[in-house]
């Protein structure tokens, strides 16, 4: 089958099944064009609980699929491609998390999404990209345990200094492999183009940028600007989105390291078969991590919004 006539079976049984199509931004551009909602993971959390399908089906890695159906536990929802996973979401377990609570009694456990919901259990709240400054921020607690991305972390600790942050090794290993020898390479090569970054990216790295911020602030930061050329610094799919939605404006990848293989491993045809009901995985986490995980997103509502 040809990309369209895929693209159009999926959008059929969209309408026959009642479903709803989420992709994260990070996905291809084919399977953007069929989803009814696209953007961060907690974009599309959030949106997926307003939707009025009673199916959501996730284009994007498992803790997204999770996060989902947290927030909208009455809907059945399927990961379109049950390898698609998270490095860093997976770097930590729940013994290793229970054994830093004992080292840092009385801290405040603060989880970026990036987490699987049987560690969010744990926390006390939770922060995505866009909003760990501000919620941070307002967090009564001087002492702060921030899991897993000490890159984003070291970000939010250089934004509020007041608060004392303990970090840990962990992070995303395709945004912490770019260099800050790569950066000013980049920079040299496109010397007109702003640099924006996404916080998971080193501290080194980040101090170049002309724009921090999530990959949703990213994206609106470049369409807006009056600026015509950037470097893209987050998976190099947002650099090509962004030549498509803004093609007078030019965007580089500012590394060709920034490729995400599990987002990569979702496919359209996997999509198809996902909406036949002859592949993907429903997310059915049990009773005690539907009601514990919840409450440490449903915190990040209260102080984010």
């Amino acid at each position: 089958m040809t990309i369209a006539a895929l693209q159009a079976e999926i959008l059929r049984l969209k309408r026959e099944t009642d479903t709803c199509v989420l992709a994260h931004s990070y996905q291809a551009r084919e399977i953007l064009e069929v989803a009814d909602i696209s953007g961060d993971s907690f974009a599309l959390s959030k949106a997926a609980a307003k939707q009025p399908q009673r199916n959501m089906l996730l284009c994007g890695v498992r803790f997204m699929a999770e996060t989902v159906k947290l927030l909208a536990p009455e809907k059945t929802v399927r990961l379109a491609n049950p390898r698609a996973g998270c490095p860093m979401a997976e770097q930590f377990d729940k013994p290793a998390l229970e054994a830093l609570k004992r080292q840092y009694p009385g801290y405040t456990v603060v989880a970026y999404i990036n987490t699987t919901a049987e560690l969010k259990t744990l926390c006390d709240v939770c922060v995505t990209s866009s909003s760990a400054v501000k919620i941070v921020k307002q967090l009564p607690g001087k002492n702060i345990i921030f899991i897993p991305d000490c890159n984003l972390g070291a970000y939010v600790a250089s934004q509020v200094p007041e608060k004392n942050i303990v970090l840990l090794q962990g992070g995303c290993p395709i945004h912490a492999a770019v260099t800050a020898d790569e950066a000013k390479a980049a920079k040299a090569a496109h010397p007109e183009a702003l640099l924006l970054v996404h916080p998971e990216c080193v501290p080194e790295v980040a101090a170049m940028a002309d724009y921090v911020g999530s990959t949703a602030g990213m994206m609106q930061y470049a369409k807006s600007a009056s600026a015509r050329a950037f470097i893209v610094g987050t998976e190099s799919s947002i650099a090509e989105h962004l030549q498509y939605d803004c093609p007078d404006k030019r965007f580089y990848p500012l590394s060709a390291k920034l490729l995400c293989p599990d987002m990569k491993l979702t496919t359209l045809p996997e999509v198809l078969l996902a909406l036949q009901g002859q592949g993907g995985e429903v997310i059915e986490p049990d009773e005690f991590t539907m009601r514990e995980a919840r409450k440490c997103i449903d915190k990040m509502i209260e102080l984010g919004e």
